[in-house]
């Protein structure tokens, strides 16, 4: 079955996006295919390279990125969502004029666009957070 997924949630107010990377890795354990991760509203925090959570916390951003690497996983931030809430790649910074970049390797920003193809291609659109 091919899945994608949406997050709404920042990676730090709820166990929501934490919620959303087990069960990608559960997906693609069991053999399903991940279309892709869409990231939207609060949860395009989860791209941010800038986030550092306390010690006792998880850190989600490295095992996004590994399943990222691992899998080949689309990762994709909503642009408009990541402007308003200053999320921005190297690009965006600069069209942008703001002085730097923190969206992390391995995620890439669009529209939501994305989104609805992503659930054009999908058998199931799982979402977390609200």
């Amino acid at each position: 079955m091919n899945f994608t997924l949406a997050v709404y949630a920042a990676p730090h107010a709820s166990q929501s996006a934490a919620t959303a990377l087990r069960f990608a890795q559960a997906l693609l354990r069991q053999g399903h295919q991940l279309y892709r991760v869409f990231f939207y509203c609060d949860g395009v925090h989860n791209g941010s390279s800038l986030a550092t959570p306390p010690q006792d916390e998880t850190d989600l951003l490295p095992a996004w990125q590994s399943l990222q690497a691992e899998h080949g996983l689309d990762l994709v931030v909503c642009i408009a969502a990541a402007q308003r809430r200053g999320v921005l790649s190297e690009a965006e910074a600069k069209r942008l004029e703001r002085p730097a970049a923190n969206l992390a390797p391995g995620f890439e920003l669009a529209g939501l666009g994305q989104l609805a193809d992503a659930v054009a291609h999908s058998d199931r659109l799982v979402t977390f957070g609200s």
